[in-house]
């Protein structure tokens, strides 16, 4: 069964697995858990002040050094809260204009390393850029002017601002199906991944990539997402959350529990095929959802 929407591939893959529902954990205890993964992140960036001019002779001074996000492979929005645990970043001010220095040092950019995949907001919500490259660059604080004869040789304050890193995964498959359905037995049974596979819905509470290599060394990237249930591009169960990673995936996966599958005895139980027919519905509005946002 396939659906092509906007260049996207569903293909939808049955998969016999039994799904226990001994042990079953309620809803709040995978939101609880969820917290322990990192995919966004408030911080505050502060660019260089502009060092002061000279007015005697006409000294200008050093212009404020730029704060620039560079994309690095491997790195964790964790492994960046370690680094800057007071989630405030400041590049170094502008040199003043004396006597022995006319034109005064600009000051140096503070160039900070961050996970490639990330997207970067202002505080209103609004797209600054993205880093989906490794090795890429992002300017998201610029340096004041130094100071000059049109700005009264006051050197200019740097950019101010507070803004929000998201972390989007980036992978060649992504596997999706609704909770217990056996993504993370799949993925652990085809490529170098180990996610945890437990009995009960919402076992993979963040998402697990694992990389495939073939003989002649290509490698194709398969992400586990969480479990998805009916309503979560309504920000219903795991939400808009997770909903971003299936966004920079190329190829969309879905697996179904050949038994049919029930959330729980509150919820209606659903045969194979409706399952089928759900899960290519709730992508589609998945996928309506991330083109109208």
């Amino acid at each position: 069964m396939f659906c092509f929407h906007k260049k996207l591939l569903i293909q939808t893959i049955v998969r016999q697995y039994s799904s226990s529902k001994k042990n079953a954990k309620p809803i709040r205890n995978y939101l609880k858990q969820n917290s322990k993964f990192l995919d966004s992140l408030r911080i505050h960036v502060k660019a260089g002040t502009g060092g002061f001019g000279f007015p005697r002779y006409g000294g200008e001074g050093g212009k404020g050094g730029d704060v620039c996000f560079v994309a690095t492979e491997g790195m964790t929005l964790k492994d960046f809260l370690k680094k800057y645990p007071l989630k405030k970043i400041q590049a170094e001010t502008g040199g003043d204009s004396h006597s022995r220095r006319i034109l005064g040092q600009s000051g140096e950019d503070k160039k900070v390393n961050v996970p490639t995949g990330i997207t970067v907001y202002d505080d209103k919500n609004v797209l600054i850029g993205e880093l989906n490259e490794p090795d890429s660059e992002l300017i998201v604080g610029k340096g004041g002017d130094g100071g000059n004869k049109t700005n009264g040789y006051c050197g200019l304050k740097g950019e101010s601002k507070s803004i929000k890193l998201e972390l989007k995964l980036i992978a060649d498959i992504g596997l999706v199906g609704f909770p217990n359905a056996g993504k993370s037995t799949l993925l652990k049974a085809i490529s170098n991944a180990k996610p945890k596979i437990a009995s009960y819905p919402f076992t993979t509470i963040r998402p697990n990539i694992g990389v495939m290599t073939y003989e002649d060394l290509r490698q194709i990237s398969m992400a586990d997402l969480p479990g998805l249930i009916e309503g979560a591009h309504c920000n219903i169960g795991m939400g808009h959350r997770f909903l971003r990673h299936v966004e920079r995936t190329k190829l969309l996966l879905l697996v179904v529990d050949i038994n049919g599958f029930q959330l729980n005895p509150k919820h209606k139980f659903r045969s194979c095929l409706d399952t089928v027919v759900l899960l290519n519905k709730v992508c589609f509005l998945i996928v309506s959802y991330l083109m109208t946002n």
